[in-house]
């Protein structure tokens, strides 16, 4: 069992900068390909982005590819999502995900993915 709490959401004008983090407890964190998908109101949750277990491969959505990067820490059992550039559009519940894995590389569905954390709202205002 992993558990995963994720921090860092608020409130931001369009053009600013939020950095999300998802801290996990319970397992060998770098055992686990991490993700981040969001959920904005009356809409289907959508992936984000994806690291794989080392840290040294990522994936993107094109909706933020260029303006989102995705990094972790092993050693502090943690995922972020530095977001620059934020529109109103990024507004939306995100989601921090994890999945045991024997592979290195990212997993960008989240059908993949074993473990969820409650979310954090990020907010953009226009």
């Amino acid at each position: 069992q992993v558990q995963l709490v994720e921090s860092g959401g608020g409130l931001v004008q369009a053009g600013g900068s939020l950095r999300l983090s998802c801290a996990a407890s319970g397992r060998t964190f770098s055992n686990y390909a991490m993700a981040w998908f969001r959920q904005a109101p009356g809409k289907e949750r959508e992936f984000v982005a994806a690291i794989g277990r080392s840290g040294s491969s990522t994936a993107y959505a094109d909706s933020v590819k260029g303006r989102v990067t995705i990094s972790r820490d092993n050693a502090k059992n943690t995922v972020y999502l530095q977001m620059n550039s934020l529109k109103p559009e990024d507004t939306a519940i995100y989601y921090c995900a994890a999945k045991s894995t024997i592979y290195y590389g990212p997993y960008a569905s989240g059908v993949d993915y074993d473990y969820w954390g409650q979310g954090t709202q990020v907010t953009v205002s226009s």
